[in-house]
């Protein structure tokens, strides 16, 4: 790969600036393309882009930048699309710092700014060649997510079309589901999540074989379709919904019939259980009715040892001696049929007894 070095007034890279849904971020007269398909959306907080306008204005030096050169001219930002997207948004207008716009500074400042020179690195090379160099150099930024590599890989109608349903700051995804998914859509965990969902957990390998399709429809509608489930199957919203894995439960069990009633009666029940201790767990229980989901309270060690005191060291199941390191607690009467985990229901059983029990 070919580089080399160059200085860029800040007032021309601003030129031209534009930000569209239509024509993407473009600057530098319209020969720069300041986010690639590659690249990740605007993350930076208030404080870091405030932090680049200080830098600038005080004449300290920002980073070093990378920009791709495209044989017809034109450049991509490989790497600094954060930083750039902060001053060409302040000299645009977008926002203030210390509540003085562009607008509001003196003649003299607005130069300050607008001569400020960014080092730039022109690199030229293939396709191959420029996500390599990508990864690489971002190593010592803002880690990639791993969507965010993956998006690197699988360019194309596809993924633009994917990221204007899950990947924008207040998209259709995130106002539909905020209350359902965990993570941020400009960090591409909502696209992340929602091809896990539909694919089993093979992101990769969904990627793969739509990355070439005209648009995400058939994702979109799908993810659609799983928080409508949801809040047909489960009316009444608790804060321990956001973060299931709401993909598998509707995969599994969307043609199934539930009573709503009856499942948000004993979604109660749960909720004011002590015994249950992964609250969260509750709705995938009341589906698949598998008490892993639960984490259901484990005996304390002094109720554990009372029990095997009492018990003279002897499994009640197979009848033979074991050391209380060899024996596990175990609710005598089971906590599906109303046992609780208190010393009086507890019994310590062998390791293979308390396994076959188990497994009943």
């Amino acid at each position: 790969m070919k580089i080399e070095l160059h200085e860029i007034a800040i007032k021309d890279i601003c030129n031209g600036y534009v930000d569209s849904q239509e024509n993407g971020i473009v600057g530098y007269g319209g020969k720069l393309n300041i986010r690639p398909q590659y690249q990740r959306e605007f993350v930076y907080d208030d404080k870091k882009r405030n932090a680049v306008i200080e830098t600038i204005f005080k004449q300290f030096p920002l980073n070093v930048m990378y920009w791709v050169k495209n044989e017809d001219g034109t450049f991509e930002v490989l790497d600094g699309q954060q930083r750039t997207i902060s001053f060409c948004q302040y000299v645009n207008g977008d926002f203030s710092v210390d509540n003085r716009a562009f607008h509001n500074l003196t003649k003299t400042e607005q130069s300050i700014i607008l001569n400020y020179k960014i080092m730039v690195y022109f690199c030229e090379g293939n396709d191959k060649e420029k996500l390599d160099w990508f990864k690489i150099i971002n190593i010592a930024g803002e880690k990639l997510t791993d969507q965010e590599l993956r998006n690197a890989v699988y360019t194309g109608r596809w993924l633009t079309s994917a990221k204007t349903f899950f990947s924008k700051s207040g998209c259709v995804a995130y106002l539909l589901a905020k209350d359902y998914v965990n993570g941020s859509p400009i960090r591409q965990e909502y696209l992340e999540t929602a091809i896990e969902w539909i694919n089993d957990g093979k992101v990769e390998d969904y990627m793969s074989r739509n990355q070439h399709k005209p648009n995400a429809n058939e994702l979109w509608m799908y993810f659609g379709s799983i928080i409508k489930w949801v809040k047909l199957t489960f009316p009444v919203y608790r804060r321990e919904m956001k973060g299931i894995n709401w993909g598998a439960l509707y995969n599994n069990y969307r043609n199934a019939t539930f009573d709503t009633n009856a499942l948000e009666k004993e979604i109660q029940e749960l909720m004011i259980d002590d015994d249950v201790t992964n609250k969260k767990g509750i709705y995938s229980f009341v589906l698949t009715r598998e008490e892993k989901y639960l984490s259901i309270r484990a005996f304390t060690e002094k109720q554990k040892r009372e029990a095997y005191e009492r018990q003279k060291g002897i499994c009640p199941k197979c009848g033979k001696y074991f050391d209380i390191k060899e024996m596990a607690g175990d609710h005598i009467t089971p906590w599906s049929k109303g046992g609780q985990t208190i010393a009086s229901n507890c019994q310590m059983l062998c390791v293979d007894c308390n396994r076959r029990k188990s497994n009943k």
